[in-house]
């Protein structure tokens, strides 16, 4: 790996059971029960995004499985999380994606709680024998904390905190600033596959070199479409404790962009003209491009407002960070964008899933170039809409439609008893390693029951 730095601690080294990915994992009922109840409740969830709960009284709510939760700015600023349930008959209170309001009311019979979750009115309520419920009643709380400027969720109340749980992730991802960071892009959709088809594609990047197959010389095809190296020996992977992954491929080549005459084409090429480098001076040169644009970000970055790049490594400016935090959300991080991407399970449906598809780009003050999101570049003050739609009504971008077309072909041949299970190669660690965790956490589950 000697495309890749040093300056990156290693994560500890990890034991993989090699487990055989049986289809019934992704097809199964009873193993999609075992699971929610067992590991999606033990577990910390990425929801909400604080900047879009500016005021007290704002409200976001988000479904993971079966549970619609609610999270509440207070007057003191922070934010608590409740089930999105009233406590009378569980009617679910609110239905919206997000609002404001001075007390959460429900449809069904006018019950009405304060932002804090404490019951304020109740009809007739001096009709209960057991008690004003006013005295007696509030929405249940769940544990919520902030982190990068995302509501973290949990539903277990005895569960450890979250930068105990996030662990080495906490700490890189700190040195981006991305509770300054913006939403560019949000696409949402309906999958026909299990929420682990889509985890199990970005975990590993064996898919890639056939997937996204790019075209040109046997060098370039072995790099992505965005000049980043894919092949496995120049690529890092890092299993941490907690069961958050990291993948790194050198990027900022000029390979994969060259037009036919040899000049860099694009987005190297405008990219490389926003940090003050001329294409030209590359020519016959693309390899140079990395260290190139590393040196002009360093320099230049801090000038045009880049404030988070002092804190960086030369491989942030250019290299693929890809991580997957266990158990759904999988992130590219580069050193202005952050590629969002989530799978949450159906809530009656092993077989289908919600999918996320979002991207966030840093504000440095004095930057004007417009935003280069997955699904096509956008003005940076624009304002984005989150877009829900049925699964092939809308293109997610290239990359991500590729991926989509796989998943329920996959999912087609894990229903078929001529799938016997995965035969991984060590670079698929990583989707070992996710299904052995979720196996751990319905074990010891199953264990506290008995």
């Amino acid at each position: 790996m000697s495309t890749l730095g040093n300056s990156l601690p290693d994560w500890p080294k990890q034991e993989l059971r090699r487990n055989r990915l049986e289809g019934k994992r992704y097809t199964s009922r009873e193993f999609a029960e075992l699971e929610f109840e067992h590991m999606w409740t033990k577990v910390w969830l990425l929801l909400g995004r604080e900047s879009e709960m500016q005021e007290p009284g704002d409200w976001q709510r988000e479904d993971v499985g079966t549970e619609s939760i609610l999270m509440v700015r207070q007057d003191d600023r922070t934010i608590k999380a409740f089930y999105n349930i009233c406590q009378h008959r569980g009617n679910q209170l609110l239905q919206e994606e997000k609002g404001h309001a001075k007390r959460l009311v429900c449809k069904y019979h006018a019950w009405a709680f304060a932002i804090d979750g404490a019951l304020m009115f109740a009809q007739d309520a001096k009709n209960f024998s057991q008690g004003n419920p006013c005295d007696n009643v509030r929405l249940k709380e769940i544990r919520c904390e902030t982190f990068a400027g995302f509501i973290w969720v949990n539903m277990d109340p005895e569960c450890a905190g979250l930068k105990k749980s996030l662990g080495p992730i906490w700490d890189d991802w700190s040195k981006y600033d991305l509770h300054t960071w913006k939403r560019y892009m949000a696409l949402t959709t309906t999958l026909p596959c299990n929420w682990k088809v889509v985890m199990d594609n970005f975990n590993e990047s064996y898919h890639v070199p056939t997937v996204h197959r790019p075209t040109g010389t046997p060098e370039e095809r072995a790099r992505m479409h965005s000049g980043v190296d894919t092949r496995v020996e120049n690529t890092r992977f890092d299993l941490s404790d907690e069961g958050h992954n990291r993948m790194i491929m050198p990027g900022g080549y000029a390979g994969v962009s060259l037009n036919e005459d040899g000049t860099i084409g694009e987005p190297l090429n405008t990219i490389m003209h926003e940090w003050g480098l001329s294409p030209a001076d590359f020519v016959g040169r693309g390899d140079e491009t990395r260290t190139a644009l590393q040196r002009a970000k360093r320099e230049k970055g801090p000038r045009k407002g880049y404030r988070h790049y002092e804190k960086l490594t030369d491989e942030q400016f250019t290299d693929a960070f890809h991580y997957t935090l266990f158990p759904n959300f999988a992130v590219s991080l580069w050193s202005d964008g952050f590629h969002f991407l989530r799978a949450r399970p159906h809530p009656t449906d092993p077989e289908q899933c919600i999918f996320d598809n979002w991207w966030y780009a840093s504000q440095p003050e004095s930057e004007t170039a417009p935003i280069r999101t997955t699904a096509g570049i956008v003005e940076r003050d624009a304002e984005i809409e989150h877009e829900v739609f049925k699964a092939g009504d809308k293109s997610m971008g290239r990359t991500i439609d590729q991926d989509v077309e796989i998943f329920s072909l996959q999912q087609a041949g894990l229903r078929s008893r001529g799938y016997g299970g995965a035969y991984l190669a060590d670079q698929e660690s990583r989707v070992s390693r996710y299904h052995d965790l979720i196996d751990d956490y319905i074990r010891s589950g199953k264990q506290e029951l008995e």
